[in-house]
This record gives C-alpha cells, sequence and structure tokens, in this order.
C-alpha cells in the first residue's frame, strides 16, 4: 500500500475522466488512450507525489498533454513512412468509440437520442483545433480554472480565455448548424 492516500484517491477519480479525454484525443483507441493515461498517471505519482495537492490535477494535465502531443508526433511520422512504404492492403483501425460517452438511458428512444447527441457532440468537439479542444475539456469537463488551466497547457491565462471562447462559439455553431432534428437552433447546454 502506497502511504499516499490522497494521491491514490486523485488517481482513482482523475483517472475516467483523463480517459474521455485521451479517448477524445486518438479517435477513440482506447488502448493508446489507457497507455496515455497510464502513463501520465504513473509521471505523476513518481516525480510529484510532495506537491499540494492542489497543483496535481495542472500538473497531471500537463503531462498527460505532452503525452497526447508526442503521440501526435510520433502518427503524423508513421503516417508518412506507412505511405512511402506499405503495402496495398488495408489497416484494421479500431472504430470510434463514441457510445461510451452517452448516457445510458432506459428506453430505446432516449437511447437512440443520448448515442445521436454524445456522437454529434464528440464529432464537434474533435473537429476543434488541439488548443481548442484541450482547453474547452480541461475547463468545462475537469472544471479547471483559468490559472490552471493555464499552467497546465503552458499558455498564458488571456491564450485559455481566447481558445476557451472559440471553442464555445465554434461548437455552438457547429451543433446548431448539425440539427437534423428541426430546422431551427436546438438548445444544448456546453
Amino acid at each position: 500500500m502506497s502511504a499516499r492516500p490522497a494521491l491514490d484517491r486523485f488517481c482513482l477519480e482523475v483517472r475516467p475522466r483523463a480517459m474521455r479525454l485521451a479517448l477524445l484525443e486518438t479517435a477513440g483507441n482506447s488502448h493508446v488512450a489507457a497507455d496515455l493515461v497510464h502513463d501520465s498517471l504513473e509521471r505523476l505519482v513518481s516525480r510529484y507525489p510532495d506537491k499540494p495537492e492542489a497543483e496535481w490535477p495542472p500538473l497531471f494535465y500537463g503531462i498527460l498533454r505532452n503525452r497526447i502531443t508526442d503521440w501526435h508526433r510520433r502518427r503524423k511520422v508513421e503516417r508518412v513512412f506507412d505511405f512511402f512504404f506499405a503495402g496495398d492492403e488495408d489497416s484494421d483501425g479500431e472504430a470510434p468509440g463514441w457510445e461510451s460517452l452517452a448516457d445510458q438511458a432506459p428506453g430505446p428512444d432516449q437511447q437512440v437520442g443520448s448515442l445521436q447527441l454524445a456522437g454529434r457532440i464528440a464529432d464537434a468537439v474533435a473537429r476543434l483545433s488541439s488548443r481548442q479542444r484541450q482547453v474547452f475539456l480541461l475547463r468545462e469537463m475537469e472544471d479547471m480554472t483559468i490559472a490552471d488551466t493555464a499552467r497546465a497547457m503552458n499558455i498564458s491565462e488571456g491564450s485559455v480565455k481566447t481558445h476557451h471562447l472559440r471553442a464555445l462559439t465554434r461548437l455552438r455553431e457547429w451543433l446548431r448548424d448539425d440539427n437534423p432534428a428541426s430546422g431551427g437552433p436546438e438548445h444544448h447546454e456546453i
């Protein structure tokens, strides 16, 4: 057992939320997302166990952001090599698991509606630039302050505000324009 029960508790509590963020960033690849989250938690526990508890969220999300950025860079290089050196065979990619983001309501109509809405929201969030997506997820899903988000992403508080506002504006536009249920805007809290 660890001598750091508060850090252990933080890791248990943050893991599901971090998985959702990593799933969005890795286009639903659950294996890669789990590895990124696990590696980030390990790094937090091994390098920052003596930091104050209030500093753990920005430290953790900063580590996770760096791991995700590194993964995207590696993927870009892999795609270049695949283009030049791969054969004509299809690769078996894992389909995005957006269904896991939906609220599993008891009724079939509610389930279909929730899945469709979750899919539309996830698609819209995935369309954001990387910075806007990360700021949006940290501010909205993690309820982090502007200052903590700025520290986690290593950007200024003004940049956090700008990226957050642009993300909210784009998401509202895309979800309003993409509403299949009616000809007018549909109100959803984002």
